[in-house]
């Protein structure tokens, strides 16, 4: 168990504030609110095509269909017809174009969800089209030079020699290429919205959402709106994972649009199926990498081309490239590197952001390639990545990142060393070659993969929150912040936060919904920053109060406001005075003392520059380890998980139990990601063909290992974060590289010493066959 703190809420593994609603039933989701008077609902008419020109959509036959009250084209959008976060080329509904097979050409509204769903259903017979060659390979993709933005080039020369001077004088070399899937968010609770016009002319909408403040402004750009007229709130989410920072817009683009013209509320539900079929996801990347190395397994030269999978439009393929670009080293110090990364435009979904957010694709590769030169060596791949682990702070250019960055925190040789002698990594690894000798059809495989992972947005201005905290009479406390509430217990740990800060019990203080007319211009809740920033905005607001109080106090006793301690409902004075939190809040109000305050935090010592990709992108950097242990069929590719180690730094955790919690669920979506959940489109047609859980293989229980052992590692922030702690929404998914190279390490226990199995990802049943048979042969 990691450091706690010893007093107060925070540090305490609390249960997260809305669990007995969870398993009660009692959560209101989006969908569970009840529906106002009047209410109707919308559905989507989804392009038949992957590429087309589109010449028209015949209304009259749509609005002919039973129950249905309007049909919503592009040319009925007031505003611009665009809901790309970055780049201007994302429409709301199609427009002279159809880009991909699922996308929104027209919205239906009806008396019914199911009357709005059949009339949608048309969508193949009423959209009048024709056909135009379209583009689904991303290597073809990017060799017509066709990209969503311009490539992006992050090169680092320590020697000033460059990449291809070392990599020609480098004793050894190797060169490959790696096939990396992408991965659906697969949140339980869909994409939804629900808008309501208000007696004031203003709009109100309820949306599964996990930025807000970019709804709102989406909305009101698309009605040529001014902001202040749209208010967006959002209870909770029934899960995100990045799939509802931005693609939420369309939602509530299009309800909004109805609600405002039809001015009676409008729900907009699609169903699984269309949901999948209409966003984005993961994206999916193509590699071509080559290195150099010494007889260690030192990397001395590294060049890396990424090609990742788009879609057809920008979304957040731009920061979620560099991203991917700044993880490449891992943990590792590369001394001479030179990436090329570019975003192909395909006639598939726009990707989006997904937990890791390009992180984890990066980092992969190199771990990918780390497990090369092992086997080209035949070491142990523990003694390589040992052997190039980044240095101290102090230790000159090796611990200088490729992009600038100094690691001033690194606690990776000593979280892997801890993990190698709690798992006992080296006779596991004897006892399993033991085992593969005498095993002809059951292979084995271990590995121990480490994780380095930047917290902060990519995108400096992002990096800001506010928060609002009422004290109310009676000694309660409510609060309200920027951060969305998806699962992850971001609500309790900022409870806990102003719990610990006015010295009360957990009970006393309530978070209501986010809500853009309480706290503005908010950031989404993504990058793994929920608590990192609202946690500090609430604990700035409820800070002020707590001083205002103490000063009230402190004048009636005759001391300095610094000696009152607030601690268990009481405030404690430094002559054994004490009074309760109630009672100094009531001489408050008659005192007339301000008893609400507005925090603010913005994160400090950020700078990038997006033409070098140079700079300080990361406030600090989250580090862990994974052990995993699998065993695999030879004849059929199944396999099982039969053992996970996890050692995750979180920093001085907030809360140890949520922690554990979000590192387990983040191994095991990740486990996913690499092994089960393989996303396939018709090679002709372009139509996602795993569109629904029949056909897209997510985990489940049954592929939790039987062994998991997962802890804290012992740390505190060497950055003033909130008391010290560290993120772990988005850095634990990256210990699941740990599975997918024990399964390589079992298939390359059916083949000669020095064999490199050719295994993509996901490593299906499939897959792991194929590259069984490429090793055996």
């Amino acid at each position: 168990m990691g450091a706690v703190h010893t007093t107060g809420p925070v540090g305490q593994s609390l249960p997260h504030e809305s669990a007995l609603g969870h398993v009660t039933g009692r959560s209101a989701y989006v969908d569970d609110l009840p529906e106002l008077q009047g209410t109707l609902h919308a559905a989507l008419g989804l392009s038949p095509v992957a590429h087309g020109r589109l010449l028209g959509i015949d209304v009259a036959a749509l609005k002919a269909q039973p129950g249905v009250v309007a049909v919503f084209t592009a040319e009925d959008i007031p505003g611009p017809n665009d809901c790309g976060p970055i780049v201007h080329d994302d429409p709301i509904l199609a427009q002279g174009e159809l880009r991909y097979l699922g996308q929104p050409v027209f919205a239906v509204v009806a008396q019914t969800r199911d009357a709005a769903r059949r009339a949608a259903a048309l969508a193949a017979k009423v959209i009048q089209h024709e056909p135009l060659p379209a583009r689904f390979s991303l290597r073809e993709a990017h060799a017509s030079g066709e990209h969503v933005v311009p490539p992006m080039r992050l090169a680092r020369s320590a020697s000033g020699a460059g990449v291809a001077s070392a990599m020609a004088q480098a004793p050894h070399r190797l060169s490959g290429q790696f096939s990396l899937g992408g991965q659906e968010q697969f949140y339980l609770e869909g994409q939804i919205s629900y808008a309501a016009p208000q007696d004031d002319g203003g709009l109100k909408i309820w949306c599964s959402t996990q930025h807000p403040s970019e709804m709102q402004a989406l909305v009101a750009h698309a009605l040529a709106w001014p902001q202040h007229q749209v208010q967006v709130e959002c209870r909770r989410m029934g899960g995100g994972f990045g799939g509802k920072e931005s693609q939420s817009a369309l939602f509530a683009c299009v309800a909004g649009l109805a609600a405002a013209r039809l001015r009676r509320p409008v729900k907009l539900r699609p169903d699984r199926d269309d949901d999948m079929l209409i966003t984005g996801r993961r994206h999916g990347f193509e590699f071509d990498w080559a290195v150099g190395f010494d007889d260690a397994g030192r990397l001395l030269a590294l060049d890396v081309t990424l090609l990742g999978h788009a879609g057809h439009s920008a979304d957040l393929s731009p920061p979620v490239m560099t991203r991917a670009l700044c993880h490449i080293d891992n943990a590792y110090w590369l001394p001479e590197v030179s990436l090329l990364g570019a975003l192909p435009r395909t006639h598939t979904q726009s990707n989006t952001a997904f937990r890791g957010f390009g992180g984890p694709q990066g980092a992969l590769i190199t771990e990918v390639i780390i497990d090369h030169i092992a086997r080209h060596l035949q070491i142990d791949p523990l003694a390589v990545r040992q052997a190039n682990w980044y240095g101290q702070d102090g230790d000159g250019e090796r611990n200088t990142t490729p992009y600038g960055q100094k690691v001033v925190d690194n606690v990776m040789p000593a979280l892997a060393a801890e993990l190698v002698e709690q798992a006992r990594y080296t006779q596991r690894r004897a006892d399993i070659a033991t085992f593969n000798a005498h095993s002809p059809v059951l292979k084995k495989g271990l590995a121990l993969t480490p994780v380095k992972f930047g917290i902060s947005f990519n995108v400096n201005h992002f990096n800001q929150a506010g928060a609002l905290v009422h004290v109310y009479t009676d000694g309660t406390v409510l609060v309200n912040h920027g951060g969305c509430e998806m699962g992850q217990g971001l609500h309790t740990k900022v409870a806990q936060v102003v719990a610990h800060e006015l010295g009360l019990e957990l009970t006393q203080v309530r978070i209501t919904a986010t809500d853009t007319s309480k706290v503005a211009n908010t950031s989404a809740t993504a990058a793994s920053t929920g608590a990192d920033l609202n946690g500090k905005a609430a604990q700035d607001a409820a800070r002020k109060i707590r001083e205002r109080l103490a000063a009230l106090v402190a004048t009636g006793w005759g001391c300095a406001a610094a000696d009152i301690a607030f601690r268990q409902g009481q405030l404690h004075g430094p002559r054994g005075q004490s009074l309760s939190f109630k009672d100094a809040v009531g001489q408050a109000y008659l005192a007339r003392v301000q008893l609400w305050a507005d925090g603010f935090y913005a994160t400090p010592g950020l700078h990038w520059d997006r033409q070098t990709l140079n700079g300080r992108p990361f406030y600090y950097f989250a580090y862990g380890a994974a052990v995993s242990e699998v065993l695999l069929d030879t004849l059929t590719g199944e396999w099982k998980l039969l053992r996970a180690d996890l050692l995750h730094d979180v920093g001085q955790s907030l809360n140890p139990a949520l922690d554990i919690g979000q590192i387990e669920g983040a191994f095991v979506q990740g486990m996913g990601w690499l092994t089960t959940e393989e996303l396939v489109w018709h090679p002709q047609t372009g139509k996602l063909l795993t569109h629904a859980p029949s056909t897209y293989k997510i985990p489940t229980a049954n592929d939790v290992p039987e062994a998991l052992h997962t802890r804290l590692f012992a740390n505190r922030n060497v950055e003033d974060t909130i008391h010290r702690s560290k993120a772990v929404g988005e850095p634990p998914l990256l210990l699941a590289f740990s599975v997918f190279l024990a399964l390589r390490d079992a298939v390359a226990a059916c083949g000669a010493p020095g064999c490199q199995p050719p295994l993509s990802a996901p490593a299906t049943p499939e897959a792991l066959l194929r590259a069984i048979h490429a090793v055996q042969a």
